[in-house]
C-alpha cells in the first residue's frame, strides 16, 4: 500500500491510471469503515482512503483534540484487506488560507443534526468537497450510518455538477446491535450496556410499535442522558411528511451515539 503525504505523492497515484474509488475518513478505523473499503475495492480498480481529522466540523467544544487518532493500526487494518493508498494530507494542504467552512450545505442540513450542530454539515461539504478536488475519484463510498451526511454529500455533488458516483454502505454493527462508530470508544461498560438499547428501541419505532415521544421516554428510561432526537423523517427531504427512515441521537456521558435505519413499508 502506497502512503501518500505530499501532492507530488498524491499526483504520482493518480497518474497510474484505472478507476479509482475514493474513502474518506477521519482515521480510528473499524469494521464500519474497513466494509466501505471493500465496496470500493469491488466497484473499482483501485481503492484510496484518506485519514483527516477535519477541524470545521467541530465546535469550539467538541472532542477535535480528543478524538481518537490511531494512525499505525489503521495502516495495519488497511496494508491488510488490499487497499492500494492512503492519504494523509495536513490542515495546510486541505486549508492552505486558513481554516474555514466556506462550502454551505443547503436545506437538506438544516433538521436533525442542523438542528443541534449547526457548524456540522457546513464544515462536512467544505472539506469533502477539497478532498474530491484533489482526488478526483470516480466513485466516493459512505456509510449509511451518517445518513443525513450521505445524503447531504450526494446533494453537494449534483450541485456542484461533479462527476462522482457516491455510494452508502449499510450500518455495520457489533454482536449486540450497536452501530460501530470511532466514538464507541468513550464507552465505559456500564454505558455500553445502556448504548446497545439505542438499535433495539429504534427498531421498534421504524416497526410502529412506538411513537417518537414514547421511543424519546424509553432512551431515558434505559439511561441515556439526553436525547437530542429522535424522529421518522423522510429519506430525502428530512422533514416529517412521508417518513421513511427513523434517525436519533443521543448522549451518554460525553458520547453522542447517533443511529438510523430504514421503516420497512
Amino acid at each position: 500500500m502506497q502512503i501518500l503525504k505530499t501532492e507530488s505523492d498524491l499526483a504520482g497515484f493518480k497518474a497510474e491510471g484505472g478507476q479509482t474509488a475514493f474513502i474518506p475518513t477521519m482515521g480510528a478505523l473499524h469494521a464500519g469503515h474497513l466494509a466501505l473499503v471493500e465496496e470500493g475495492l469491488k466497484r473499482a480498480d483501485r481503492a484510496i482512503v484518506s485519514i483527516f481529522v477535519n477541524p470545521t466540523q467541530f465546535a469550539p467544544h467538541e472532542d477535535f483534540s480528543s478524538y481518537p487518532r490511531t494512525q499505525e493500526a489503521d495502516i495495519e487494518k488497511l496494508e491488510a484487506i488490499g487497499a492500494q493508498a492512503l492519504w494523509l494530507p495536513s490542515e495546510e494542504d486541505i486549508y492552505p488560507n486558513g481554516r474555514a467552512a466556506d462550502i454551505k450545505a443547503g436545506d437538506l442540513a438544516k433538521p436533525l443534526e442542523g438542528e443541534y450542530r449547526p457548524h456540522f454539515f457546513d464544515g462536512v461539504v467544505s472539506v469533502v468537497s477539497r478532498l474530491f478536488d484533489a482526488v478526483q475519484p470516480d466513485i466516493a463510498i459512505f456509510g449509511e450510518k451518517d445518513f443525513q451526511q450521505l445524503q447531504v454529500v450526494r446533494h453537494m455533488v449534483k450541485t456542484q455538477g461533479r462527476h462522482i458516483d457516491i455510494i452508502g454502505v449499510p450500518t455495520i454493527r457489533d454482536e449486540n446491535g450497536l452501530a460501530l462508530s470511532s466514538r464507541n470508544a468513550y464507552l465505559s461498560e456500564d454505558e455500553y450496556q445502556i448504548a446497545i438499547s439505542l438499535n433495539k428501541i429504534l427498531c421498534r419505532l421504524a416497526n410502529g410499535d412506538l411513537g417518537e415521544e414514547n421511543a424519546r421516554e424509553e432512551l431515558l428510561g434505559k439511561g441515556f442522558d439526553k436525547v437530542d432526537y429522535c424522529a421518522t423523517r423522510n429519506a430525502e427531504t428530512f422533514l416529517p411528511e412521508n417518513p421513511n427512515r427513523v434517525l436519533a441521537a443521543a448522549w451518554l456521558g460525553k458520547t453522542r451515539l447517533i443511529d438510523n435505519m430504514a421503516i420497512e413499508i
